[in-house]
């Protein structure tokens, strides 16, 4: 950590004005000094995508959080945007440590990649900043509401804790980012696993027909719990276990395999 106060920007996809961000700043300002950057509204499901259509107006917010008024940035843009904003024309210095959340609603699984939570925080690390992305689970997947009755306590001490850990550690090879997903129930005793991604997919397509309107796409979560080759993955700790999960992310999406031989199989892709 440095002899300086810990800078952190904290974002998040469900907006601004999300209870989920609020908690979240609360925790790590007991770490360092918090800059918030975030959507002005819901921007759930982005991933790392940078809006064309955004008008990419930055603005000055002064929100009671807690019982101090912190005064945040309203980013007219993604997630991503919101951290490219953070980083390029709200701070003056690259930040020690980039949050993204506390996102209403769990993100594990190959899904990650639609993710505007975790996409924030692949914004961050590509830009070579430490990061982490933080979900609770939810049981009435309410995803795109604000409802009061979600307690984020939990979720709150986890991120300040693992926030700590990476201002204190260098992050380790080929690790830059970290995904933390908290179970609805947790408490700050609640355990906690490192974890890899399910392989399977978490939320399921499914086709909405409504009278007198367009098709719409919808989506439930479909898990497989008793699927044995889950065992170790985010969603088998998560949703059977009911563990808390931290999974390592790298930006390399490289298959894990040797190239060499892949390039031997291709022969000359006659």
């Amino acid at each position: 950590m440095n002899v300086e106060t810990p800078q952190i920007l904290l974002t998040n996809d469900d907006g601004i004005h999300s209870p989920g961000l609020w908690a979240a700043a609360e925790a790590l300002s007991t770490l360092g000094f918090v800059t918030i950057a975030a959507p002005r509204e819901q921007y759930s499901g982005a991933g790392r995508s940078l809006s064309n259509s955004s008008d990419r107006e930055i603005k000055p917010t002064t929100l009671k959080i807690g019982e101090q008024e912190w005064t945040c940035y309203s980013v007219g843009g993604s997630p991503a945007q919101s951290v490219q904003f953070g980083l390029h024309a709200i701070l003056k210095n690259k930040p020690d440590l980039v949050v993204s959340g506390i996102n209403y609603g769990e993100n594990p699984s190959t899904d990650i990649s639609m993710s505007g939570t975790v996409g924030a925080a692949l914004e961050a690390a590509a830009h070579g900043v430490p990061s982490m992305a933080v979900s609770l689970e939810l049981e009435d997947e309410d995803w795109f509401g604000y409802s009061r009755k979600v307690d984020f306590s939990a979720a709150a001490d986890f991120t300040r804790r693992l926030a700590k850990w990476i201002l204190e550690h260098p992050m380790p090879e080929d690790v830059h980012l970290l995904n933390l997903n908290v179970p609805a129930h947790a408490t700050p005793t609640t355990p906690w696993k490192v974890t890899r991604l399910s392989r399977h997919r978490y939320f399921e397509p499914r086709l909405k027909q409504i009278p007198g309107h367009a098709p719409d796409i919808d989506s439930d979560i479909k898990v497989y719990a008793d699927d044995p080759s889950e065992k170790g993955s985010d969603v088998y700790t998560l949703r059977v276990e009911k563990l808390v999960s931290i999974t390592p992310l790298s930006l390399d999406f490289t298959s894990r395999i040797d190239l060499g031989d892949l390039q031997k199989s291709f022969g000359k892709l006659d």
